[in-house]
């Protein structure tokens, strides 16, 4: 059956459509332009009540039911168990797919967001202060990643959702203005996952 993905080309949007491709589940994209506020549509605001996307309706969830989920880290968790895929099963292999899941929804996300933000303004008083804090903690955590990656092929060891949400916010560092050499295993982790069949497609999937 297949799970319809409300949505929009955004680095939040793409980890959905890359884990929906690893793990091989049907889907469709529903649109959402947030450029024009269709977020605060009262139709998508049932399926996210925080009006940003992405969010999912899946016709085939628990018990058989429909169920619709929002937050991208919580689809993505979602969608781990339900195919048992990307999410392994012991605690202790869990545990660092939590951590890191949660590091990226936490920091690697609002921090180059920020950036993102204060790169757009126009007035030069307005961005100097934001850029230099944000651009310096986006930096910092690319530091964190690249430290974790080392003598590591992913983030918890095994390919996890982990993973795919981190890359929807790295496949933007052209925006926040980081080179990926200067970060050697983050750069090796992103070209091996934008090289995998399944992540290209889910990134080049039409989002808007």
């Amino acid at each position: 059956m297949t799970i319809e993905l409300h949505t929009w080309n955004t680095p939040n949007g793409r980890k959905i459509s890359v884990a929906l491709e690893e793990m091989g589940l049907p889907y469709k994209v529903i649109p959402v332009n947030i450029t024009k506020g269709e977020q605060n549509a009262p139709a998508f605001l049932k399926l996210s009540p925080n009006n940003k996307i992405p969010a999912i309706v899946d016709p085939d969830g628990p018990g058989g039911e429909p169920v619709s989920i929002f937050e991208s880290g919580a689809i993505l968790l979602y969608l781990g168990e339900k195919t048992g895929k990307f999410l392994p099963k012991p605690l202790a292999e869990r545990i660092p797919v939590y951590e890191w899941l949660m590091w990226q929804m936490g920091g690697f996300g609002p921090m180059p967001g920020q950036v993102h933000h204060f790169i757009a303004l126009e007035n030069e008083t307005d961005r100097a202060y934001g850029l230099k804090r944000y651009m310096a903690e986006t930096r910092r955590l690319y530091g964190v990643l690249d430290r974790r990656l080392e003598g590591r092929e992913f983030v918890a060891d095994a390919l996890s959702v982990a993973d795919f949400a981190i890359l929807g916010w790295a496949w933007r560092h052209p925006r926040h203005k980081v080179e990926l050499k200067d970060f050697p295993n983050v750069e090796r982790w992103y070209n091996a996952l934008m090289a995998r069949p399944a992540t290209k497609r889910g990134m080049e999937a039409k989002l808007d």
